[in-house]
């Protein structure tokens, strides 16, 4: 049986069974018990009333009258139904609420008198402990009435049964609405696996089983846009890779057809190339890291001055701020400031200016600023993808396509963003903001 829907239904309806059935051995336990119980009360008191009425009804000598008469009048004190036999069995005398009980074919309990004669007091299953609570004085007793009410065994029996079937239909559609749940995210789990990323489950309800289908969403939604990123990445990377390839290619075969050159140009092309090559290679490896979140964070206090002091000197930027720290992976951050000034020296035609101050949050805005043309705005955002470049800027030397994508993803690890604006005056101005606290696994 593998279907979990019946087997927890299975679970629910045995629980329950067990339950009924203990409960109903213990409520006929119970039940006999109580009875047992008040017969014997009943039994006892009989006995008593039978011992003084013995003792206070008139002799066998008397006359019938004055026997009948005494007869009456204990059954109205006692209120008991009561009748009496003279020795030869003839009936002498009864009250009105023995013969009722007589003629419902209710008996009486016999005593036979030492003169001969018979007394009967009437009984019977309910009626009669109901008189003997009157004749006790009062209503019946909470035990009494209990026992009274209580049902025989097979009606016990039928009760549960029946409690039982409707307990185990109303729990048949919880279970399987609750299983059915599962069943969708089972297939859901099966779909992925077999390649179809873009497959979601519905998230219906508040409860685990709604909170493990939105977690699973969410892992279909990151597995998706990593593999997507990764075809992109990929598709790129080879595509950039195909210049200097083919420029190394040529500038080999000029070396191998012309001796003559191998120590001019065509030598500081090859090297060209290979460094070309060499940073594609470098940033295609670190956009994947940094977009797989397989790297953890080499967290440290950052002297944030002495970072992009150390950076703008590199490019001949104009670097002016204050003394400021920051948490977070120096060597990631040094990427993020050095590839925001190189992007800005390549297109900024030379006048580079780079200031930062602290933010409310406690973090830190870089601001990079330059006089190039500029980048229009519908570009401001696509700037930051992987292998983008504005047109006619595709074969601008020294660039990869990939340095403004890893700006945003290591600015991203570190909490913060980072974005494009127009500069006044003319040119743009990057702004990159660190946050106070590094996201993602630290180390350090």
């Amino acid at each position: 049986m593998r279907s979990l829907y019946v087997r927890i239904w299975l679970t629910v309806v045995a629980a329950l069974g067990l339950y009924a059935g203990v409960s109903a051995w213990l409520v006929q336990r119970h039940v006999s018990e109580e009875r047992q119980r008040n017969e014997a009360v009943v039994q006892a008191r009989a006995e008593a009333w039978a011992d003084l009425l013995i003792k206070a009804l008139p002799p066998a000598t008397a006359s019938s009258q004055e026997q009948v008469e005494a007869l009456t009048d204990w059954s109205q004190r006692l209120r008991l139904p009561l009748a009496l036999d003279d020795a030869q069995g003839r009936r002498l005398g009864a009250s009105e609420s023995y013969l009722r009980r007589e003629s419902m074919g209710i008996t009486g309990r016999r005593v036979r008198l030492e003169d001969g004669r018979t007394l009967w007091i009437a009984r019977g299953p309910m009626a009669q402990r109901a008189e003997m609570g009157k004749a006790a004085g009062g209503p019946m007793s909470d035990r009494a009435r209990a026992a009274a009410w209580m049902p025989d065994g097979w009606q016990l029996a039928v009760l549960l049964g029946l409690m039982w079937l409707a307990v185990a239909a109303g729990a048949w559609p919880v279970v399987r609405r609750l299983t059915s749940r599962l069943e969708r995210l089972k297939a859901g789990v099966e779909t992925l696996g077999r390649g179809d990323f873009a497959h979601r489950v519905p998230e219906e309800g508040r409860d685990e089983v709604a909170t493990l289908a939105r977690s699973f969403n969410e892992a279909a939604a990151r597995i998706e846009n990593l593999l997507r990123s990764h075809q992109s990445l990929l598709a790129n990377a080879s595509h950039e890779l195909r210049s200097p390839l083919t420029r190394l290619k040529m500038a080999v075969s000029l070396w191998e057809n012309s001796p003559s050159e191998r120590s001019g140009p065509l030598v500081q092309e090859i090297h060209t190339n290979i460094a070309e090559l060499d940073a594609l290679v470098e940033e295609v490896l670190l956009a994947s890291r940094l977009d797989s979140s397989a790297d953890a964070l080499h967290c440290t206090r950052v002297d944030w001055q002495a970072l992009v002091s150390e950076e703008a000197a590199r490019t001949h930027a104009q670097a002016q701020g204050p003394t400021l720290y920051v948490l977070g992976d120096e060597r990631l951050l040094r990427r993020a400031v050095r590839n925001l000034l190189e992007n800005a020296r390549r297109y900024g035609e030379g006048d580079v200016l780079v200031h930062w101050h602290a933010t409310a949050e406690g973090g830190v805005e870089l601001c990079v600023e330059d006089r190039g043309p500029g980048v229009p705005e519908a570009f401001r955002e696509r700037i930051f993808e992987a292998f983008f470049r504005l047109p006619g800027h595709a074969e601008k030397e020294g660039g990869t396509g990939l340095g403004l994508s890893l700006v945003r993803q290591i600015a991203q690890r570190h909490g913060g963003q980072v974005h494009c604006e127009a500069r006044e005056g003319g040119g743009s101005r990057f702004v990159l903001r660190v946050g106070p606290q590094p996201s993602g696994r630290l180390l350090g």
